[in-house]
Formats: C-alpha cells, sequence, structure tokens
C-alpha cells in the first residue's frame, strides 16, 4: 500500500500512443523522451507543475481562482477527447469509478487553488502532501512509519505557526485538498483497474470540468472568454496537465516506483522555489524547516515502505 501515493500523485494525462495524426508527434516526443535520463523527467515535470499553479496565480486577478480551475479542467478535456475519443459504452459500475474520479479530481483543483489564493504556494504544496503521505502510512503497525507521519505533522504545525501563522482559510482549504489528493488516489487505482487506456480518464476529466464550470462562471463569468485569459489558462493546462503527466509516463516505465515516489518528494520544495522566483513568495527560515521535514517524511516513509506482494 505505502507504494500506490507516490505512483499516483499525477500520473493521469497523455496516452503511450497516440491515435491517427496525433501519432506523429507523439511517437516523436516519446523518441526524444527516451535520451532523458528519468529522474531528469521526473524533476522536470514537477518544476513544470509548481511553475504551472505559480502562473495560474497571477491569473487570479481577472478570472479569479475559480475560473481558472475551471480554464484548466475545461481545456485539458478537451485535448484529452480530442486525443483518445472515448467510446460511451461502459458499463454502470465504470461509469460510476470515472464520475467518482472526475469529482475528486475537480474538488482537489478548486480547494488547491483556492489554498494559493490565501497562502504562499509552497505553504499550500506542503499541507497538500499530507494527504499522500497518509495513504502511505495508513493503516500500518511499524514504529517507523508512525515516526515519519509524527515528522510530517510537526512540519506543518511549524509552518502554520511561525512568524504569526497562515491565513486560517488557506489552511483550511490545502487541508481539504489534502483529503482530496488521498480519495484521489485511491479513485485512480480504481480507474486503472477498470480502464485501459486514456479513455476513462477523458471521460473523467469532464466531470471535473462540469464540477468546476458553475463555481468559474460565478466568479469571472464573461472573463473566462477573454482571448488573453484563455491564453494563459492554456498555458497553465499544458504547465500542470500536459507536459508533466507525458514526462512522467516516461519516466515511470524505466524507473521503479519508488524511487519515483522519492523524487516527487521534493514537490514541495520546489513549490516553494517556484513561488519565491515567479511569485516573490518568500519563506522564512522555520517554514523553510518546516518544508524539509516533510519532505523528509515523505522521502523516509517512501523509501523504507515493505515490498508489495
Amino acid at each position: 500500500m505505502q507504494d500506490v501515493p507516490v505512483v499516483m500523485v499525477h500520473v493521469e494525462g497523455l496516452p503511450e500512443r497516440g491515435h491517427g495524426r496525433w501519432a506523429t508527434p507523439l511517437t516523436a516526443a516519446a523518441r526524444a523522451y527516451g535520451a532523458i535520463p528519468p529522474p531528469a523527467l521526473v524533476l522536470l515535470g514537477i518544476v513544470s507543475v509548481q511553475v504551472g499553479a505559480a502562473v495560474a496565480k497571477q491569473l487570479f486577478a481577472t478570472a479569479g481562482a475559480a475560473g481558472t480551475v475551471t480554464l484548466r479542467l475545461v481545456l485539458a478535456a478537451a485535448v484529452l477527447l480530442l486525443i483518445w475519443r472515448p467510446s460511451l459504452r461502459v458499463d454502470a459500475r465504470t461509469w460510476l469509478v470515472v464520475a467518482g474520479y472526475g469529482l475528486v479530481l475537480g474538488a482537489m483543483n478548486l480547494t488547491f487553488y483556492q489554498a494559493i489564493k490565501h497562502i504562499p504556494l509552497g505553504a499550500a504544496v506542503t499541507i497538500e502532501f499530507l494527504g499522500p503521505l497518509a495513504v502511505a502510512v495508513l493503516g500500518s503497525r511499524r514504529w517507523l512509519d508512525g515516526a515519519w507521519a509524527l515528522l510530517a505533522a510537526a512540519g506543518v504545525l511549524l509552518l502554520t505557526r511561525v512568524d504569526g501563522g497562515l491565513a486560517l482559510p488557506g489552511v483550511l482549504f490545502a487541508l481539504c485538498a489534502a483529503a482530496c489528493w488521498a480519495g484521489y488516489i485511491l479513485m485512480a487505482a480504481a480507474l486503472g483497474s477498470r480502464t485501459s487506456d486514456g479513455g476513462g480518464l477523458a471521460l473523467a476529466m469532464v466531470f471535473g470540468a462540469v464540477l468546476a464550470l458553475p463555481f468559474g462562471v460565478a466568479e469571472a463569468g464573461t472573463a473566462l472568454l477573454d482571448p488573453a485569459v484563455l491564453v494563459v489558462g492554456g498555458a497553465v493546462a499544458l504547465l500542470s496537465s500536459v507536459v508533466p503527466y507525458s514526462l512522467e509516463l516516461e519516466a515511470l516505465r524505466r524507473i521503479p516506483p519508488r524511487v519515483f515516489g522519492i523524487l516527487m518528494s521534493l514537490e514541495p520544495a520546489v513549490a516553494a522555489l517556484a513561488g519565491l522566483v515567479v511569485l516573490h513568495e518568500a519563506l522564512h527560515p522555520a517554514q523553510w524547516a518546516a518544508v524539509f521535514c516533510v519532505v523528509l517524511a515523505s522521502v523516509g516513509a517512501t523509501r523504507t515502505a515493505r515490498p508489495e506482494g
């Protein structure tokens, strides 16, 4: 169980093979990825995700947090539907899994973007990372896993109490995003067991977009149709979805899941750096120490997890 979260953290995107006119560019991309070492692919994917989140935050003044999420999910759904052209002939149980996955995905993005509206990006990702970490240690009776969980909790507690602490709404939204991330991991495993290609993901993304759409329209209104907003929203969709998911899928073909998970554990630190560079969100030294505690706990929980089977 411990390896599941780190495998499913972001893997929800591009297919291994294209269809029709997409086959040639996707094949060429796959060959290009093959020349890049797998750890570099993972790190590039992490950087892309967090830079995408930083760019998205800059769009809040025009489209709002919910409007930005809506653009990201709607555009991602459109791309995936175009690539996969999924069949609607699936059984009722599969539809339930697809809908559940999509709704959790939409809720995770809505709550996370609301979190970074109130608190720095690095702090939000650090708190959100409690979700996959909780799934990693859930049900374990080993004292070492309990120690990693306590270290992560201490890091988050330190993060929220330094220099007056963080805005409470942001912390609460980040905790909600963490819970959604944990649910997303479990639903992703269920989706993977019931679908064999990206068609299920494409349909699930539609459900996520439909969930976000009312919130986005209510907050942003006609701003969602502004050409400049659409361009930035497209950039967010590429940076936060298309690019990182394709890089991570290629990396997972060539490295063990546990190694992938250790690399993914660097995400809170990369988020803090992206917030500093792109948004000029500086963390205090004690907050950097808190981020390090969560990163160390995630690396430790992944590194010392018992092999499955």
